[in-house]
C-alpha cells in the first residue's frame, strides 16, 4: 500500500494538465523481501540486500533515471543500494533531514521501526544538520511496532489511541515535530487528518522525486510539514 500511496503521491505533487506532463514511473512491487528490520534485529535471518540490488539493477535496465525505495528501514543498505547502481539513488531519510531543517525545525520526535531506531538511521541524519532528534521510550517503540506491523501491515485499521499517545509523549519532550518514519505510518496521515507537527518521509520522498526528475512541483507542496 505504500508504494500505491508514492505513485498517487507523486502524481498529486506533479503540476501537470494533461497526461503528458506527468512523469513516467516504473513501479518495481516486491513485497517477497526479506523483512528488513527482522534481518536487522536478527542478522542469521534472511537478508533483504540482494534481492533489492537486483531489483535496482532491473529498474536500472529498463530505463529509470531515478530509484527510490518507499521503505525507510531499507536505507540501513543505502551505500550498497546504490554502489550497485550508476544513477541516482534518493535517500529518503536524508531528505526528510533536509526538509526539516529548511523549515526551522530544531528538535525532532522520531515515531519508526525498531530496525530503523536501533541503526540510528534518522538520529545521525539530523544530527549531521544540527538538529536534535528525540525516539520514544520503550513503552513507546513497543506501540510503535504494534501500530506499523500489529495493524497496519496486517491489514486492520490503527488504533488511534496509540499513536496519540506515542505523539503526545513525543511533544512534551519538547519536539516542535515528529516524523512519520515508517511508510506504514504515511498511511495513517492519508486516511486522518493529524494536527500540527507532523512529516511524512513518504510526502518527501515523493516531492524529491518529482523534483529529481525536473518536473514541476505544486505550489502547495512546497512546505510538507502540517
Amino acid at each position: 500500500m505504500a508504494t500505491a500511496y508514492l505513485l498517487q503521491l507523486i502524481i498529486e505533487m506533479t503540476d501537470a494538465k494533461t497526461d503528458q506532463e506527468h512523469l513516467d514511473v516504473i513501479v518495481f512491487d516486491r513485497p517477497q523481501v526479506p523483512d528488513r528490520t527482522a534481518h536487522i534485529l536478527d542478522p542469521k535471518k534472511p537478508s533483504p540486500l540482494p534481492s533489492m540490488q537486483r531489483t535496482a539493477q532491473t529498474l536500472e535496465r529498463l530505463g529509470a533515471s531515478v530509484l527510490c525505495a518507499p521503505c525507510i528501514t531499507s536505507h540501513y543498505f543505502y551505500s550498497q543500494l546504490q554502489g550497485a547502481v550508476s544513477i541516482p539513488f534518493l535517500n529518503m531519510v536524508k531528505e526528510t533531514a533536509r526538509e526539516l531543517r529548511e523549515n526551522g525545525r530544531r528538535k525532532v520526535g522520531v515515531m519508526a521501526t525498531a530496525g530503523t531506531a536501533r541503526t540510528g538511521l534518522f538520529q545521525k541524519a539530523l544530527q549531521e544538520l544540527g538538529l536534535e532528534p528525540v525516539l520514544p521510550d520503550e513503552q513507546g517503540q513497543d506501540l510503535t511496532m504494534e501500530i506499523i506491523y500489529g495493524e497496519i501491515k496486517a491489514g486492520r485499521p490503527a488504533d488511534p489511541n496509540k499513536f496519540e499517545k506515542i505523539s503526545r509523549a513525543l511533544f512534551l519532550q519538547g519536539c516542535d515535530s515528529i516524523i512519520l518514519g515508517c511508510t506504514e505510518l504515511s498511511l495513517i496521515k492519508k486516511a486522518t487528518p493529524l494536527g500540527h507537527g507532523y512529516l511524512d518521509a513518504l510526502e518527501v520522498l515523493s516531492k524529491r522525486c518529482v523534483t529529481a526528475c525536473e518536473a514541476p512541483l505544486k505550489a502547495d507542496y512546497s512546505n510538507l510539514i502540517t
